[in-house]
């Protein structure tokens, strides 16, 4: 199990990830309860997509996509600036990949909020919906809908495979809310960079072929019959473990889901394209789940909460995500899925200028700030070689052509084909607007 800290020294812990064992047994009805992958069967026209690579934590603008060099020492930092593909931009030192095919994405500079802790930023950025009570900085939130669990409700999937997927935990705002627990994420918490790699309720364990797993469902249908009173409610919670039960059966069944998770399949020069390691792994496992039709993948990426130890930490942990991020927009431009395939790469926000120690120690970071931070955008009709807003010269504040992460989410929507504007439904029956503003960032709507 993954347990990330974040700065207060509170845990967040992986989802609960139930084994096939558990689905064909006694631990059937409050794991998938528990679980609640999502399984809409409805086919979807729209062939659009979105990867959403979360820096979980805060990732600083300073050291990434938006360096000071005209700032004093103790604001711009260690890393010193390099140029870009693009003519006037310039990247920081350890994105160095990513500088050099600046012109197939871009980058936003000028989305900022003013919730400047990490379960509130969270959501923000999440749902492009504020909190409208305190929130604790490790917290779990879940007070509107995320955008992968709306584009579950919204698009659904190909037979037999979620909509939603988030790799290797659910985020902290990642839930469904009032939507309700079948758009949740399915999550897949496994090592794809193992060479053991399985996905735990998609493989029939050995022992078991398709035609014992469907007697078992038949046999239990017949024993259902017996037992129950057929006149229950809608909100019956063993009829809730059924629809789960079914929804995860047809996941081990379909050939679809099979393929895409079967990543030894790719060449071994791609994987190595991707980097032998888990979280090259996962993106390329992520493009494996668009072209299987999945609409919406997050790839929840750890330990952007730099407070100490920043500039070594950015010089292995950067280079590694500089590597691996490269790898994934050069591949789907290659392939021609980047015109159909979202990817955004964000955290909750940026980082302060004011750095506590430059002398090298662990003591040397920047704090969270949500007044200024990067954020990457490539695919589905974003212009590309293109740098959206600024900060000013010290990184402190967005100041030109400023957003807020309502318009970020409402970017996302109108790209994969769902209205910002529409209304939903709540479980106690009250209107709420998918976003408060459904105006998108107009520079990267192409």
């Amino acid at each position: 199990m993954n347990i990330h800290r974040n700065c207060e020294g509170t845990f967040r812990r992986d989802c609960l990830k139930l084994g096939v064992g558990a689905l064909l047994g006694g631990g059937l009805t409050e794991g998938l309860r528990l679980r609640a992958q999502a399984s809409s069967t409805a086919a979807t026209s729209n062939k659009t997509a979105c990867i959403l690579i979360w820096l979980d934590g805060g990732p600083s603008h300073f050291e990434t996509f938006d360096p000071k060099p005209q700032a004093a020492l103790e604001i711009r930092g260690e890393l010193n600036p390099i140029d870009t593909k693009v003519p006037g931009v310039q990247f920081s030192e350890n994105m160095t990949r990513l500088a050099a095919i600046n012109d197939k994405f871009t980058i936003i500079r000028s989305v900022r909020h003013d919730q400047n802790n990490h379960g509130a930023g969270n959501h923000y950025m999440m749902t492009g919906a504020p909190t409208r009570i305190p929130v604790s900085c490790g917290a779990f939130v879940s007070f509107h809908p995320s955008m992968g669990a709306v584009v579950s409700a919204e698009r659904g999937a190909p037979p037999g495979i979620p909509p939603y997927f988030s790799l290797p935990s659910q985020t902290r705002s990642g839930g469904p809310n009032f939507l309700g627990p079948k758009h949740a994420p399915f999550v897949v918490g496994d090592d794809p960079n193992n060479n053991s790699f399985r996905v735990r309720d998609v493989t029939i364990p050995r022992g078991l072929d398709e035609a014992r797993a469907l007697g078992r469902r038949e046999l239990r249908e017949q024993l259902d019959s017996m037992l129950r009173i057929q006149e229950r409610s809608a909100n019956d919670p063993v009829l809730g473990a059924d629809e789960n039960y079914q929804q995860a059966l047809s996941l081990m069944t379909s050939q679809a889901a099979l393929e895409a998770f079967d990543i030894q399949r790719e060449p071994g020069h791609v994987r190595d394209a991707y980097g032998r390691n888990r979280f090259g792994q996962q993106l390329l496992l992520s493009r494996r789940l668009v072209e299987a039709g999945v609409p919406f993948i997050t790839v929840n990426n750890g330990g952007w909460d730099h407070h100490s130890d920043i500039f070594a930490r950015f010089r292995s942990q950067g280079q590694e995500f500089d590597s691996v991020v490269a790898a994934l927009i050069s591949d789907l431009d290659e392939r021609g899925m980047l015109d159909t395939t979202l990817v955004l790469v964000m955290g909750e926000f940026g980082r302060t200028p004011a750095i506590s120690t430059l002398s090298g120690s662990k003591t040397a970071g920047r704090d969270h700030w949500s007044s200024a931070m990067s954020i990457l955008m490539a695919g589905c009709g974003t212009p590309r070689g293109q740098v959206v807003g600024a900060t000013d010269r010290n990184g402190y504040a967005a100041i030109e052509n400023i957003y807020k992460p309502e318009n970020l989410v409402s970017t996302v929507y109108r790209k994969l084909g769902i209205d910002p504007d529409k209304v939903l439904i709540t479980t106690e029956g009250r209107p709420a607007h998918l976003v408060s503003d459904p105006k998108p960032i107009r520079e990267v709507m192409g």
